[in-house]
């Protein structure tokens, strides 16, 4: 295969627990052609969309650790056709780049994109949870998104619970995350002004969630491939934060998945693979879904440290396979033709 990673720079990865790492890795150990670049070196040449790439030379012997790989990976820069890849994968940092997309438009008919870019336009911030029907809160906690200050401070002061969860609606790594009281009403206001007003005029939108009973022992992150999970890690909160993020501070340690998650999971899957969001982390409190992450979820090397499984091979088997399904199904295309012209 032909796969591409639309991502943060090379330079940038952490080359201990980066999930895309881990990804790159496991297509190169496969003999899967692979390029990097990111969303500003995609561009158009004579109306076709190309990107500047970087290129993972072959090598004799690819290192086991990830560290080793990224040290020793020879990248050669070449401008490339997005329409000659199997596969494109987004894994660029939020906020979502629209123009990126625009981009995209043009090979979305000739390359496996994951996750789709329509996909990746309707879910690409914390609303996409709205999506899924859930009248009686069963899954989701009771939610609301607004820019209205007057309106959400009347939502913390009638709401029947002590705390709630404040955060920004283009936040992610648990950045911008905070939990407010009733009791500390006189800094509502400042931090309304603070999360909504920006210096040039324009204003963002504010999440207010309510707070889930057993949300101070951690979360679960937990990875779905193609509608299904494919593995879990409990974040656990540093000593003093609330957030379980682990870019925030927390731990993390060895999750199954409980009924109520695997309900969960059996629930959203079907929309998620409709939506052509084939890879998604959620992170899921006392069986409830916070967040769904489609940009970029990571998550994979936790998993693999405390579970003794490599979830990325269970991503690559499954690009072979749609890839594979793409193939046959073009040639059998081209051979009906034939069939035609030949008659």
């Amino acid at each position: 295969m032909n796969v591409c990673f639309i991502m943060y720079p090379w330079e940038e990865i952490n080359t201990e627990n980066d999930s895309t790492l881990a990804i790159i890795h496991e297509c190169v150990k496969r003999g899967h052609r692979v390029a990097i670049a990111t969303p500003a070196n995609l561009t158009i040449r004579n109306s076709i969309a190309y990107a500047f790439s970087k290129i993972i030379g072959k090598m004799d012997k690819v290192p086991a650790q990830l560290k080793s790989f990224h040290k020793k990976a020879v990248l050669k820069e070449k401008m490339l056709p997005l329409a000659g890849f199997d596969v494109i994968m987004m894994r660029a940092n939020p906020p979502l780049d629209p123009i990126a997309l625009n981009f995209l438009d043009s090979v979305k008919d000739d390359v496996f994109i994951v996750n789709d870019i329509e996909g990746l336009r309707e879910a690409n911030n914390k609303l996409y949870t709205a999506c899924f029907d859930d009248p009686d809160n069963e899954i989701i906690p009771v939610t609301h998104v607004s820019k209205n200050k007057k309106y959400l401070k009347s939502v913390i002061k009638e709401n029947p619970r002590d705390r709630m969860i404040m955060k920004p609606l283009n936040g992610y790594g648990g950045s911008g995350v905070i939990m407010i009281e009733k009791t500390a009403m006189g800094n509502v206001n400042s931090l309304l002004d603070f999360y909504i007003d920006n210096k040039d005029g324009t204003t963002n939108y504010v999440i207010l969630q309510d707070y889930i009973e057993g949300a101070e022992k951690g979360d679960a992150r937990i990875l779905l491939l193609n509608g299904k999970p494919i593995g879990a890690v409990r974040r656990v909160p540093g000593g003093d934060d609330h957030r379980s993020n682990i870019s925030a501070g927390g731990s993390f340690e060895k999750h199954v998945l409980s009924p109520a998650e695997k309900k969960l999971c059996k629930k959203i899957g079907p929309k998620l693979v409709k939506d052509g969001l084939y890879f998604v982390g959620i992170d899921v409190i006392n069986g409830m879904l916070v967040e769904v992450n489609v940009m970029s979820p990571g998550g994979i090397t936790y998993i693999n440290k405390v579970s003794k499984t490599k979830i990325q091979e269970k991503i690559i088997d499954f690009f072979e396979e749609v890839v594979e399904e793409r193939v046959k199904a073009l040639d059998r295309k081209t051979k009906l033709k034939n069939t035609i012209i030949d008659a």
